[in-house]
């Protein structure tokens, strides 16, 4: 249970983490006033590394709770 509690927490603070680089990104590239376009391709990137971040550390959760014994 132990193990569960350290990559739930890990997940949680890596998720913290991507969207407080891409908000801090956001004002000091200044895309406040770039394109719609230039807007839409950000929120998709971020949108994808946020995805590719739940998806591996979701993978760590279920390995850890599978190779627990009960």
């Amino acid at each position: 249970m132990k193990q569960v509690k350290r990559e739930v927490t890990w997940l949680v603070v890596a998720v913290l983490l991507v969207h407080a680089v891409f908000v801090a990104l956001y004002f000091l590239a200044g895309l406040r006033s770039t394109s719609d376009f230039g807007k839409i391709a950000f929120t998709a990137l971020w949108t994808v590394v946020i995805l590719a971040v739940v998806i591996r550390g979701l993978a760590r959760v279920r390995s850890v709770r599978f190779h627990q014994t009960p």
